[in-house]
């Protein structure tokens, strides 16, 4: 195993993510049971209690499993985990994107985004729909201004008021998710979403059709809103697929 000790005393934080980047980017492989804690403790240089607590918080976020008597036992997070695992997923060891995941995420999102709308339509109040027409109003003025990180922060704002309106915990749970996640690449992605970004008039379609409760115009203004970044954000991986081709190719 590729442990270190520790060198900041933030210790079940950084005891937390060393372990669970080994399992995720699977240098711990399901099945294998980690070392017992007086060797971890003494690999890691951390005392017992930091790294319980990082192995009570490696058992909640489904990664591992603690046996009785202490044993604990990497398990398949494929199998056992939840959406929160998609902000380390995003990143390989060397800190490059992982193509797979940030696909998955552009997919997950064009899934979810019709049915937030159309839920948002059936379900959303005034105040809802007061909340969206601000956000459009100030949404014009960046566009205007050209200020596309502006743009872009008040878009995912958007989003957040309309899966608030569709008062669905599951998609409020998975946006936030996928909020945080994003935010880790979102300065990479400003140029690749702003024709997304600058779709006003869909997204005025949207508050429009939630406005008249709508369901049916909600959903599909929505899907075609969200085609324009999944399209770009694929296309662009596919070039960055490419050029990772071409370089093993060169070392090869």
């Amino acid at each position: 195993m590729a442990l270190q000790r520790i060198a900041k005393r933030t210790l079940s934080d950084e005891v937390f993510e060393q372990l669970s980047r080994e399992i995720v980017h699977g240098r711990m492989a399901p099945g294998v049971t980690l070392p017992p804690e007086r060797e971890l403790c003494e690999t890691l240089g951390v005392n017992r209690g930091a790294l319980r607590e990082a192995l009570r918080r490696l058992a909640q976020a489904g990664l591992v499993a603690i046996a009785q008597g202490g044993a604990t036992r990497v398990l398949d997070f494929r199998r056992t985990a939840g959406l929160d695992l998609l902000s380390q997923l995003l990143f390989l060891p060397d800190g490059t994107v992982d193509l797979d995941t940030a696909r998955s995420l552009m997919e997950i999102r064009a899934a979810l985004a019709p049915d937030i709308a159309r839920l948002c339509a059936q379900r959303s109040d005034a105040r809802v729909i007061a909340e969206l027409r601000g956000l459009l109003g100030r949404m014009e003025a960046a566009d205007r201004e050209d200020d596309l990180d502006a743009l872009q922060e008040l878009s995912l704002d958007f989003w957040d008021v309309l899966v608030r309106g569709s008062a669905n915990i599951a998609y409020q749970l998975a946006f936030n998710t996928m909020r945080t996640t994003y935010d880790k690449i979102k300065v990479a992605l400003v140029q690749v979403m702003a024709d997304e970004n600058r779709d006003l008039p869909r997204m005025k379609g949207i508050v429009d059709a939630v406005a008249r409760k709508d369901e049916n115009a909600a959903r599909k203004a929505a899907a075609a809103l969200v085609e324009h970044g999944t399209a770009s954000v694929l296309e662009l991986i596919e070039v960055l697929r490419a050029a990772d081709g071409r370089r093993d190719e060169k070392a090869g």
